[in-house]
């Protein structure tokens, strides 16, 4: 129903509006009484094949909602119902902010992909605390965390911090995101030298709580085969508990849309099915490299099980959905999860 009615209908607007759109809708007819079971029941699918251990949470399957949709903590009630074995939620910043300039969130429909430059707007994070104290689902809850446009690189520290201490009471674990393209210098963030400092800091300032939350890093799929040594190398030494492979990409390679249309659009970060193999060529980087020494969770052109099961098998212990969730629609969920199982 979603490819031949809903998704037509959407994508008759621009894909912020259909974005806000497709929110309200999904926030009003889940929580109608009827409705709720009955959606509930008809995204319900859960084997004990599918259950996974990582970084010490249990993960009812390794299915999760990639950072970027539901920036502010506004459905993960309704997400659960969906079936995600996870949800992360962000990027979230200290103060509230706007973010980039409309239009920024585009689609690329040839491609089955998009491009953004959203520049995390998001309500900021003492609003996403407040929702997230009255949601209901037991579904695990990643903070994806980043800092505010106007904090200079030199204090980017203290935002992360900050967003630390807000969420750490009501999320299951953290992602440090240095990797958006859509943000003026946070790039910079990942060279070796201030990542590992940034990382060390957080390291210590976790281990300072009675019960610490899994760290993990975020990181762009445009790094050299030495920037990703690089991140192995921090990962072992600051000790924090995995990656996020990968964020979106700045390169416009092998895409089907026309060089004109793309140059129009200008800059921001492509998802969707035309990143997949680079995302898991890093995945496969990491492991192999590393020897399988810490946890990966794979996000970057989830389309189908043989998709996911590829990220899997390349090393990632959980995936992530955005992209395609919005080309396939949400029972893309469920028959993730009935592949993953049927093998």
């Amino acid at each position: 129903m979603y490819k031949y009615l809903i998704k037509p209908v959407l994508f008759l607007q621009d894909a912020e509006s259909a974005h806000h759109f497709t929110f309200s809708w999904i926030k009003r007819l889940f929580n109608l009484p009827l409705l709720h079971s009955l959606i509930k029941s008809a995204f319900a699918f859960e084997h004990r094949d599918l259950e996974r251990e990582v970084f010490g949470l249990k993960f009812s399957n390794p299915i999760g909602l990639a950072a970027g949709f539901d920036k502010d903590a506004k459905l993960i009630d309704e997400m659960a119902m969906l079936g995600f074995g996870f949800v992360e939620i962000g990027t979230l910043t200290p103060r509230a902010q706007d973010g980039n300039p409309k239009p920024r969130l585009f689609r690329l429909p040839e491609d089955h992909a998009l491009i953004n430059r959203m520049g995390f707007n998001n309500g900021g994070v003492a609003a996403a605390v407040e929702r997230l104290k009255k949601r209901n689902a037991k579904i695990l809850v990643g903070g994806n965390i980043g800092k505010n446009k106007d904090t200079p690189n030199e204090q980017a520290l203290d935002d992360y911090l900050y967003c630390i201490h807000a969420l750490h009471p009501y999320v299951d674990y953290f992602v440090v995101n240095v990797s958006s393209p859509n943000t003026p210098g946070l790039r910079e963030l990942q060279d070796k030298e201030p990542l590992q400092r940034l990382l060390t800091a957080i390291s210590k300032t976790m281990e300072s709580y009675p019960k610490t939350r899994p760290v993990l890093l975020k990181i762009a799929p445009d790094l050299t085969d030495g920037q990703l040594d690089d991140i192995i190398a921090i990962v072992t030494e600051t000790g924090i508990d995995g990656v996020v492979a990968t964020n979106t990409t700045i390169d416009r390679g092998g895409l089907k849309t026309s060089p004109e249309e793309v140059e129009a659009i200008g800059a921001g970060g492509l998802s969707g099915k035309v990143l997949k193999d680079r995302s898991t060529e890093v995945i496969r980087y990491l492991t192999q490299k590393s020897g399988n020494a810490f946890p990966i969770i794979g996000v970057g052109g989830v389309f189908s099980a043989s998709d996911a099961r590829e990220k899997l098998e390349a090393g990632a212990s959980l995936v992530q959905i955005y992209s395609g969730m919005i080309y396939e629609g949400p029972a893309l969920v469920k028959r993730l999860k009935k592949g993953l199982v049927k093998g």
